[in-house]
């Protein structure tokens, strides 16, 4: 970036300061929440300015709602903000007025205070249906795109920006599904976003320092005795296929690993951690609510207790519930939240288990009163972060192509199924902004996406339950690890009798622990697919860049 460019990412970060620190001070300002859209919009964050702009939609339902919670609250503070007349952001480029609606001349407000102030939140409403439809047009997000932008065009049906953006979301919408005609319900709607530390979350540690490396060792006395957390160097993860496969060196990146203290023998045990950010998408099904094992038979003898307070929860037993009280079930007690994102269609099944992840986090910061990034299970993870300077969007028409986003993203995952959850836990979605902003959800997808283990039902192989375990996760991938895994009620971790290869196993003292997140039986093209997905880039390690070569060598022999 250059310098100028440099000065106004500076100028509209201070401006999103602002504004978010005055929506701190007026958690039901729906025109903060639509000025610090345009800001997101500026800095190239479509899916914060997507979030924002559902906020304040949701404003505009409440102001013109009697029987809304927050009404009183929303319609005072629109009253505020349109005692001088129509709001700046509101008003058409060159007058004081703003139009209604397709057809409806320059809008004079005037008439009672509620009368003016409901108008206003009626043009508010038409710009949330336009950012939202060109913000989640830019994410990706087709369907809802389209369906935001059809509400819109209800209310105003001649409106030239959505008129415009169905447009383009139809253009697009051919392209990508190869089609001369769209059906609606069949638009792809999971996009990607940025995938990074944002450059106002203080909430990241210093991964490197002495004190974090402590601390995880002290974590790591029992539940890994014979292992410690270093820094180490990783191969720098690729957005696509290069020719670098072949080269004696390449690019890494620091990070942190995992490391034998002593010499671990084949089949000897790593480690043996338990986690409560665990989640199922099994409805009603015998599980643990608390660590997801599958629960013991029902009899005179059983440990399996459930909670006082709420029907069809249960527990492995007592220590388990314990565990849940202390951490997360008081803000889900009773709440009616089980049955939130279970028994998805088998399409949606991982992502269904993300936003599962995510609410468990959210119960979890709600019961301990901490912001959900110093959660101690998420706090150290890495979520493959790239530098916000990769992920920006370049302004000059000599710039090279924008970068490749890799977070996945959509309007139902990332914006209304978490406000959901907070809703149904009764936390007020306007007044906990600061713990529970749309770049907070993300920041937690990141960590969880790759580092989240799984199990797959084994009747039909779709995954079903997903937890995190942030000490194991410690442990790199490698698509040649010198350890294998199960989790049940623990993750376990244990030696290898044997590496790819045939090569016996064993780990010497001072050598890194491999751990493997995907299936290594997979082909490398699969390895590394599976890799972009989830870690946002082809993995480097030696055996794919040792294969990866080898095929390409086999390839140009047999095209010679």
């Amino acid at each position: 970036m250059d310098s100028d460019s440099d000065d106004e990412t500076i100028h509209l970060l201070e401006k999103r300061r602002i504004l978010t620190e005055g929506l701190f001070r007026l958690p039901y300002d729906l025109i903060a929440y639509l000025e610090r859209a345009a800001i997101h919009s500026e800095l190239g964050y479509p899916d914060l300015a997507a979030g924002d702009s559902y906020r304040a939609l949701l404003l505009c339902d409440e102001c013109v709602n009697e029987g809304f919670e927050y009404h009183e609250e929303a319609l005072q503070t629109l009253r505020l903000r349109a005692a001088d007349g129509l709001p700046p952001l509101l008003r058409r480029p060159g007058t004081a007025h703003a139009d209604l609606a397709g057809g409806v001349e320059a809008l004079t407000i005037d008439g009672d205070q509620d009368q003016r102030t409901w108008q206003v939140a009626q043009i508010a409403s038409l710009r949330c249906y336009r950012s939202l439809a060109i913000s989640l047009l830019l994410c990706g997000c087709l369907k809802s795109a389209f369906a935001f932008c059809s509400r819109g065009l209800a209310a105003g049906p001649e409106d030239e920006e959505l008129l415009q953006a169905k447009e383009y979301i139809e253009k697009m919408a051919k392209r990508r599904l190869k089609v001369d005609e769209v059906d609606i319900n069949e638009l792809p709607d999971i996009g990607l976003v940025r995938r990074e530390i944002y450059p106002w979350n203080d909430h990241e540690p210093n991964r490197f320092s002495q004190e974090t490396l402590n601390f995880l060792n002290g974590q790591l006395a029992e539940a890994a005795p014979n292992c410690e957390v270093r820094v180490t160097e990783l191969p720098t993860l690729l957005e696509s296929a290069s020719n670098t496969d072949g080269y004696g060196i390449i690019p890494t990146n620091k990070q942190l690993g995992l490391f034998a203290k002593a010499d671990i023998k084949p089949g000897e045990a790593v480690l043996h951690e338990f986690s409560l950010l665990a989640a199922n998408n099994r409805l009603k099904e015998s599980l643990c609510d608390a660590c997801s094992s599958e629960l013991p038979p029902l009899n005179e003898n059983t440990e399996v207790v459930g909670c006082p307070e709420c029907e069809d929860i249960m527990f492995c037993n007592e220590d388990c519930l314990r565990r849940a009280q202390e951490a997360y079930h008081p803000a889900v007690c009773d709440k009616d939240i089980d049955t939130i994102a279970k028994d998805p269609d088998p399409k949606e099944k991982p992502f269904a288990l993300y936003l599962l992840l995510l609410s468990r986090s959210l119960a979890m910061a709600a019961t301990q009163e901490v912001h959900p990034l110093e959660l101690v299970e998420v706090k150290y993870i890495w979520g493959d972060f790239l530098p916000s300077s990769a992920n920006a969007v370049p302004l000059s028409p000599n710039a090279p192509p924008p970068p490749v986003w890799t977070l996945p993203f959509s309007f139902q995952y990332n914006i209304s199924g978490p406000l959901h959850v907070l809703e149904k836990m009764d936390i007020d979605i306007f007044a906990s902004l600061a713990d529970y902003d749309l770049w907070i959800f993300n920041t937690l997808y990141s960590k969880f996406r790759g580092t989240a283990s799984a199990r797959v039902n084994k009747r039909n192989g779709h995954p079903e339950v997903a937890a995190v375990h942030p000490l194991w996760c410690l442990a790199n991938h490698d698509c040649n690890p010198n350890v294998q895994w199960e989790w049940g009620g623990r993750m376990k971790l244990w030696c290898r009798e044997k590496r790819i290869g045939g090569l016996p196993g064993g780990i010497q003292a001072g050598e890194e622990i491999l751990s493997h997140y995907c299936d290594i039986d997979l082909k490398v093209q699969d390895r590394r697919e599976w890799a972009q997905g989830s870690l946002g880039g082809w993995c480097m390690c030696e055996r794919c860049r040792t294969e990866a070569a080898e095929e390409k060598s086999k390839a140009l022999n047999g095209s010679s």
